[in-house]
């Protein structure tokens, strides 16, 4: 591995497949298809499991995995690839413990290729997308490139997971802002870096688990958001700094790139931009003043606000509209 930190879940996972895979231990990939009511995990999750029980990730939360290791361990399910329903009726959903009625849908298959799962974890090594496209009917398995697309997609005849870097979040700034950031994007497994030349800030950088980078913005932009999973922050309120940032984040690839400041010096600042020959298709992907608006007045609040609105949009859930962003003065 190259040091940096990759997508603890499915790097993980794979890992513990590979090596399950390479001693022998016959192994099988789960992934949730679909789901219906309220179910604990979201179709697209996985878990790998062997028959002597030993078993990595989730597709339930707990509720179904004890009943589907012991169907593995006993030749219940039969031929791989199968699909396997759970929650299909009241009474199953309240036994195996499904919130609300829920149902979901499930994708067992044999892990038999370590050379496959060796590329998968290579693509994430070196910051690549890989798409992991199933048969579910005959197991076939192929690999491909992705770019922006959805990380999962199950149709009739194919079953497609997206593999790849962490979500690597750039936070322009070490104040106090950033510490709240950055821990919330430690929980929910970003790869934080934070970028400040400025020596009285960095001295003073203690967040266990982020990177400290004294680069001037534009040169960390350029260094450590070179794919889609990228998320760039400005949060020093110093036009020197998060405009040096901007101009090149809103040109990449980065997935959100957002700045903190009350509405009027957000209008400063795109009028700024535009005045260095940003154009408008750019300028219409900056979320400034950043974050959801519940009312945030703290650091902490406004940290809250800003994973929230980097969450919904990763998860696909546009604000609604007529919605106005915080404004983080």
């Amino acid at each position: 591995m190259n040091g940096s930190r990759v997508c603890s879940d499915d790097y993980g996972l794979l890992t513990t497949a590979r090596d399950w895979l390479a001693a022998g231990r016959q192994p099988a990939l789960v992934t949730v298809l679909k789901t219906w009511g309220s179910s604990p995990r979201p179709p697209g999750s996985l878990l790998v499991m062997c028959r002597d029980g030993s078993h990595a990730g989730s597709v339930s939360g707990g509720c179904v995995e004890e009943d589907l290791l012991a169907r593995y361990r006993s030749g219940e399910l039969g031929e791989l690839p199968t699909r396997i329903d759970y929650g299909v009726n009241r009474e199953e959903a309240t036994r195996f413990g499904l919130p609300c009625g829920g149902r979901l849908e499930l994708l067992v298959e044999a892990l038999t290729d370590t050379a496959e799962l060796d590329a998968l974890l290579a693509a994430m090594d070196g910051h690549r997308l890989l798409a992991r496209e199933v048969d579910p009917a005959s197991g076939r398995v192929q690999l491909r490139p992705a770019g922006p697309e959805p990380t999962f997609a199950c149709g009739e005849s194919s079953v497609i997971r997206v593999f790849g870097p962490a979500w690597r979040m750039l936070l322009i700034g070490a104040g106090h802002l950033s510490q709240y950031v950055s821990r919330l994007g430690l929980m929910l497994d970003f790869d934080v870096i934070v970028c400040d030349p400025r020596e009285e800030y960095a001295r003073d950088w203690q967040v266990p688990g982020t990177r400290l980078v004294t680069l001037m913005p534009d040169d960390a932009v350029a260094a450590h958001t070179g794919h889609s999973r990228s998320i760039v922050l400005a949060l020093t309120h110093d036009p020197k700094l998060d405009d040096m940032a901007l101009l090149d984040a809103l040109a990449s690839d980065a997935f959100y790139v957002g700045a903190i400041g009350s509405h009027r010096n957000c209008e400063l600042r795109r009028q700024r931009l535009r005045d260095l020959g940003v154009p408008e298709t750019q300028l219409q992907r900056l979320h400034a003043p950043v974050g959801l608006p519940i009312g945030s007045h703290t650091p902490p609040e406004i940290a809250v606000a800003i994973l929230a609105e980097i969450t919904a949009l990763r998860n696909a859930a546009a604000p609604a509209a007529g919605v106005h962003r915080i404004s983080a003065a």
